[in-house]
């Protein structure tokens, strides 16, 4: 069921309006603004993309609002860096963490999410069967997005010239890019096998509606 015949839904322009609202909030003095613009933007560009692609290809309302909640995540991050989140950095003072664990939160939802959308668009696209290798395309998708992440801040931080720390909070960690792609493949692995049946029933509803 890919068609656009269907009306559009009240739940996703509630969820693209509430989007709105936090990102002005987020918006609104942020602890940097440099690294607020580089973690303010994928959560845009995801938004972006599924309202480019709303008519042509209408997602689950399950995806809909999973996409809401890692975007309120990642607004929410860029206000305060991912290495300076307040409530993460109570408890790093609280239980004694050597640093602070927001931006692992982060990218366990960048792989835990996206799965949704790579397993909905190539199951429901007629693109790959369901099975094992959706699974596993599911899966190196999200790590191959991971790693395409982190370079792209590598990339930053050397033509822009600024401290590493600044963009790719690796707050002295040598090995953050490799426990950040790490927790993506976590992520897409629990979206895989863990929710997929869930994932599953929602689009059998599309499919039967």
């Amino acid at each position: 069921m890919v068609g656009n015949g269907k009306k559009a839904e009240p739940l996703p322009i509630i969820l693209l309006v509430l989007f709105v609202i936090a990102y002005i909030i987020s918006a609104i003095r942020p602890l940097d603004r440099l690294a607020w613009i580089g973690q303010m933007t994928p959560a845009v560009l995801l938004v972006l993309l599924l309202v480019v692609t709303y008519r042509k290809f209408r997602f689950s309302t399950f995806v809909y609002v999973m996409a809401f909640l890692h975007a309120l995540l990642l607004l929410y991050g860029a206000h305060y860096t991912y290495s300076q989140n307040p409530l993460f950095n109570q408890w790093k003072e609280q239980f004694g963490w050597e640093r602070n664990y927001f931006d692992r939160v982060g990218h366990f939802a960048q792989g835990f999410v996206p799965a949704f959308l790579a397993k909905e668009f190539l199951l429901r696209g007629g693109y790959v069967k369901k099975g094992k290798l959706l699974m596993l395309i599911v899966i190196l998708s999200c790590l191959g997005f991971s790693a395409a992440y982190e370079l792209s801040e590598f990339a930053v931080v050397k033509i822009m010239d600024v401290p590493a720390d600044t963009v790719m909070g690796t707050q002295g960690d040598a090995f953050d890019s490799l426990w950040d792609m790490i927790w993506a493949l976590i992520g897409a692995s629990l979206a895989v096998f863990v929710f997929g049946p869930f994932h599953d029933s929602q689009i059998e509803q599309m499919w039967d509606g």
